[in-house]
């Protein structure tokens, strides 16, 4: 489903990418996780194109994100991303921010998008706050929102940038709860997060970064219970501590 191949990236004489290569199967999800300044959350806004890369390839469900003839706005309709910051349009309900990207980008009648809308919102928990403004809502339930956004535009692969790190400890459980219900029914997903008991509990693989480079990426299992190198050991050690 998405195959990063030996992809670098320079911000002006600092390399924040270097020659990373990874791939993520349908239905799999990937964990990606490392310390600070690592280069994951770099690492994630490339696979949409949100990041542009200086060298290497990068290829979603046989599309180039890269290639001079690629519709990056049509490609990422098909790949949802949720942020830190929930990214909802203030002035508008939740509902209305459910329908803007399904009504302008795919094309769909107010009546179709707000069946998806709702169907979603259901999904999330929350099917009774349609009319509500974000600001109406705590942050856990305007990152549900983001999340059921995502889902309406019907996608084949979801990306998550720490989608738990800007919540308050008491509303992280029920963001991470709706996650692990997409891994459970089989969504593509690469996520990268500190919720360690989260990535035990959902991934298939870890990515574990440091310094721009993909120090190990192997099964979670393989991870959390014989990290090879000495610089996953030191992190999980002060992680799990």
């Amino acid at each position: 489903m998405i195959e990063i191949n030996n992809i670098s990236k320079w911000y002006g004489n600092f390399q924040v990418l270097n020659q990373c290569s990874a791939s993520v199967s349908k239905g799999e999800v990937v964990i990606v996780c490392g310390p600070s300044g690592s280069g994951k959350s770099t690492l994630i806004k490339t696979v949409n194109g949100l990041e542009p890369i200086d060298r290497g390839s990068i290829v979603i469900d046989g599309v180039s994100v890269a290639a001079k003839d690629t519709n990056l706005p049509q490609l990422r309709a098909r790949i949802g991303m949720v942020f830190q910051g929930f990214e909802l349009f203030p002035h508008l309900s939740v509902l209305d921010n459910m329908l803007l990207g399904q009504m302008k980008v795919l094309q769909r009648d107010r009546a179709s998008a707000a069946g998806k809308a709702v169907e979603y919102l259901d999904r999330v928990g929350l099917a009774g706050h349609a009319s509500k403004l974000p600001a109406q809502l705590s942050g856990g339930q305007q990152q549900r929102v983001a999340i059921a956004r995502a889902l309406a535009m019907d996608p084949i692969a979801m990306l998550f940038d720490e989608p738990t790190s800007a919540l308050d400890p008491e509303m992280i459980n029920e963001v991470l709860d709706v996650m692990v219900g997409l891994a459970r029914d089989g969504m593509t997903m690469m996520v990268v997060t500190h919720e360690m008991g989260f990535a035990k509990k959902v991934a298939d693989r870890v990515i574990f970064m440091d310094g721009g480079v993909i120090v190990e990426d192997c099964d979670k299992t393989a991870f959390f219970e014989e990290p090879r190198s000495q610089r996953a050991q030191d992190f999980l050690g002060k992680i799990i501590h």
